[in-house]
């Protein structure tokens, strides 16, 4: 059994680590105000944007250590500084941090999205394919992912496609209420994992002997927004979201079109609960 810091204890990271301290290791979730509860593992107060006083916070030892923060953009604060000061510096200071602790790490994992690649016409991507971000945030996480392949430390950074699950349920009362509609144009390819899939794939590479540097972190079926929202609709018995003209969309189109291969992660031996949108959502559904 090891000790793992999970960095970022949020909608990911608790998921993360409820399934790992279930695992019998013995887990720290780090986040800047330790909530009142009981969550079957060790809270951590700490601030990603504090190395300092974070290192004199980490508990000793640790043998895996996940950055798993995601911003949290408050009031009059620039969206592009917050950005950078959780997945960049963050990434820096906890790696600053380890290592003031006298921590050496076996790994260090780094949760990416595939907003670092820029195609927007379908393209099938993989990790050998070229990234040219489109947005900042694309830019930082890239950064990032580079500042950790060139620490001393090893480690693997998992790019994750659109993520969701329970308490994630926008695109479903978007659908059932009319408010969703399909893009004028191409079709508009999207990428997605269940929250609860991407916990066990993070938990999966840490039990791996060798993990890679890289993995896409998507689910088995890159789906057009038309076929996701006309499933759901059928699901929810209501009528299928109709096409905005090229003039006029009430759900603008988001940046970047493409197709995510995840066949590194699944030749690393790991299985999906959630393949698709189909059993995700419908698990969703089911519970609701």
């Amino acid at each position: 059994m090891a000790r793992i810091l999970i960095a970022g204890c949020g909608y990911l990271g608790c998921e993360l680590a409820r399934r790992l301290a279930g695992e019998g290791h013995t887990v720290f979730g780090l986040r800047r105000e330790v909530p009142d509860l009981d969550a079957g593992f060790e809270w951590i107060a700490g601030d990603l944007g504090q190395p300092d006083a974070l290192a004199a916070a980490l508990p000793g030892e640790i043998d895996f250590a996940v950055h798993a923060a995601a911003p949290r953009l408050a009031a009059g604060a620039s969206a592009e500084d917050v950005t950078r000061g959780v997945y960049l510096d963050g990434l820096s200071n906890l790696l600053r941090a380890l290592t003031r602790s006298g921590s050496q790490p076996r790994r260090v994992f780094f949760v990416s999205s595939t907003s670092v690649y820029g195609q927007k016409r379908g393209e099938w991507v993989d990790e050998a394919s070229p990234t040219h971000p489109t947005r900042k945030t694309g830019e930082i996480l890239l950064l990032a992912e580079k500042l950790l392949a060139a620490a001393d430390v090893p480690g693997s950074s998992l790019r994750l496609g659109g993520l969701y699950g329970p308490g994630r349920t926008r695109l479903i009362e978007n659908v059932r209420s009319g408010r969703a509609s399909i893009p004028a144009g191409d079709p508009h390819y999207t990428n997605r994992i269940h929250r609860d899939d991407a916990a066990r794939a993070i938990a999966h590479l840490i039990a791996h002997d060798a993990p890679a540097p890289l993995y896409l972190g998507v689910d088995c079926e890159p789906a057009a927004e038309e076929a996701v929202f006309g499933w759901l609709a059928q699901r929810l018995e209501v009528a299928p979201p109709t096409r905005a003209r090229r003039d006029e969309s009430a759900t603008p189109r988001r940046a970047g079109s493409k197709r995510c291969r995840n066949a590194l992660l699944l030749e690393s031996g790991f299985t999906f609960e959630y393949p698709s949108f189909r059993e995700g959502y419908a698990a969703l559904l089911d519970e609701a």
